[in-house]
């Protein structure tokens, strides 16, 4: 079975966690990491690693000094993602977006996210969005892809400059870029 199936398959298997049936577009993996900071020792978080195509993104575009600290509640995903991407960057997490705090406690430099939040309880998406906001640095992004509109609003209950980009070719695939910005 070629990976591709094998990737369908798995996404398939856990719909109501990775909120598709794929793999994001090569124009979202661009595009979700264009406000990542290239400086060094940058520390970036990543929600929803799936098998890795975004967090190989990420890493192709940060720093050679920054960190990556990366949550999967998918411990196959996980065991996938350790095996097909030997970083010594990438900080691998087998928990959710909502346990933030509870492994990061220092203030990070971007969000990358690809959690499904349309299967999430409005009160669970906006503390995910809350507890990133909190320890996010001025100035910097939450950048998420979904595959609606509809949660946008949540993003704009936080953020203070949110805004949205599409995919010309995948009409359902939107990639939120949300900046904190404090006066």
């Amino acid at each position: 079975m070629n990976q591709k199936l094998k990737t369908s398959i798995a996404y398939a298997k856990n719909l109501f966690v990775t909120g598709a049936i794929s793999k994001t577009s090569r124009y979202a993996e661009v595009n979700i990491c264009k406000n990542i900071p290239k400086e060094d020792n940058k520390i970036i978080v990543e929600f929803g690693v799936g098998h890795g195509n975004i967090t190989q993104e990420i890493l192709n575009t940060m720093a050679s000094t920054s960190k990556l600290y990366a949550f999967e509640v998918n411990k196959s995903f996980c065991e996938h993602v350790r095996e097909s991407i030997p970083d010594s960057r990438l900080i691998l997490i087998n928990d959710g977006a909502e346990n933030l705090k509870k492994h990061i406690n220092e203030d990070i430099d971007a969000v990358i996210s690809s959690i499904p939040f349309s299967f999430f309880s409005k009160e669970k998406g906006l503390n995910i969005i809350q507890n990133a906001y909190d320890l996010l640095s001025d100035n910097c992004y939450f950048s998420q892809v979904l595959y609606t509109k509809f949660n946008f609003k949540k993003f704009q209950q936080v953020f203070e400059d949110c805004y949205m980009t599409s995919n010309k070719k995948l009409i359902t695939e939107y990639v939120y870029h949300c900046r904190k910005v404090r006066n």
